[in-house]
């Protein structure tokens, strides 16, 4: 399979193309089969360009659901809206983000203190473990930036359960190698995994699941089975979520950030754009390709902003909106929010509807997704 993501607008429709046939009973029953970096994947791969809305998730919804309709794209769709409740929950608990920071920090004071479990750490991301199957994953995270989602699950149970690595060196090391290293849905999926998004419900790889799951290819030794999820002190309460800012009418100069990079379908009102500028915020840490995929993706919606609002875009430098105010697409917690200036901060609908639902498990978000869906004319 192709993993070199061009990233841009029109490789993420091309792509979103490609897989659409792929969306209905095809997903729902094969989507946990990795087959390995040489085959073509089982998921969408989709990803790369729903992280920084290179496309969007009603637009690939909308796919789905044309293609296959609500019965057959039920599995996708539900998918779809993982990613989207994901960064709702950490909306309304970003103190949960503060504290993923806070324990990478602390684990890499740890791995400079204790030897033992620093000559741990650094098989387990050099792929030098001897586990069958997380060797490889490793390596294939850190040569194509990609792993399946399936092998994910494993890759982040063995390295809780089995080798004893802190949960949160594991999620910074998914966050600096993956070309769709989402903060929302990396850091959330680390903590199911481990059993403290839903207290006390952690995930298990199984070796049998494995070697299934993998048709074969892998058949690890060794796993531990039978361990208990990870504890912690109560997760802090939800928040409320700050409603989103009114736009000014008149002239404004346009923020693009890494979350948001589709400003042809901002919800801008009577704006008028004369000025567009581009924050790249990367994660801490992220690879020289990673960053890269970044600077690609913002050059594009650069270029697709200037010819959409037919006005000068690029990079943001000192003083570049002048006296116009400024105007924002909504960034969830994480690096552009935290880099993000004093503007209007815009909120899409889909987000709108969705984030508020998010407060506890999915189940809020799965229920009411027929409703969204009207909502947004998504059908």
């Amino acid at each position: 399979m192709d993993r070199t993501f061009p990233m841009t607008r029109a490789a993420g429709l091309d792509r979103l193309a490609r897989f659409t046939e792929h969306m209905g009973a095809a997903y729902a029953g094969g989507r946990n089969t990795d087959r390995g970096p040489d085959q073509e994947a089982s998921t969408s791969a989709l990803s790369p360009y729903l992280r920084r809305r290179l496309i969007t998730e009603q637009e690939v919804v909308a796919a789905a659901l044309a293609a296959h309709g609500p019965e057959g794209a039920e599995r996708f769709v539900q998918e779809v809206f993982w990613r989207t409740y994901f960064k709702g929950h950490l909306e309304t608990r970003p103190a949960l983000w503060t504290q993923y920071e806070g324990l990478v920090a602390e684990g890499h004071r740890r791995l400079a203190a204790e030897s033992g479990l620093r000559r741990t750490y650094e098989r387990a991301v050099e792929g030098r473990t001897g586990i069958d199957g997380f060797d490889d994953w490793a390596r294939e995270i850190v040569e194509t930036n990609w792993l399946h989602n399936h092998a994910r699950m494993w890759f982040a149970s063995i390295w809780i359960f089995t080798l004893r690595l802190p949960w949160a060196l594991g999620a910074a090391f998914f966050l600096e190698h993956l070309v769709d290293g989402d903060p929302a849905s990396n850091t959330l999926s680390w903590r199911w995994v481990g059993g403290l998004h839903t207290r006390g419900k952690h995930y298990l790889a199984r070796r049998e699941n494995i070697r299934r799951y993998t048709e074969g290819r892998f058949d690890p030794a060794g796993l531990d089975e039978d361990a208990e999820a990870l504890r912690e002190p109560e997760s802090p309460p939800a928040t409320r979520l700050r409603p989103t800012d009114p736009v000014p009418t008149g002239q404004v100069a346009l923020l693009l950030h890494l979350d948001d990079l589709h400003p042809e379908s901002l919800p801008l009102g009577g704006a008028e754009v004369v000025r567009v500028g581009g924050l790249l915020s990367h994660a801490a840490g992220a690879v020289e390709r990673v960053r890269r995929a970044d600077r690609e993706a913002m050059d594009d919606a650069l270029a697709r902003a200037a010819a959409h609002f037919g006005c000068p875009a690029g990079p943001v430098e000192a003083d570049w909106a002048g006296t116009l105010p400024v105007v924002a697409a909504w960034a969830p917690v994480g690096p552009s929010a935290a880099a993000l200036p004093p503007c209007a901060r815009v909120q899409r609908d889909w987000d709108r509807l969705i984030w508020p639902r998010a407060t506890r498990g999915f189940f809020q978000v799965k229920a009411a997704i027929p409703e969204i869906l009207a909502a947004v004319e998504v059908r």
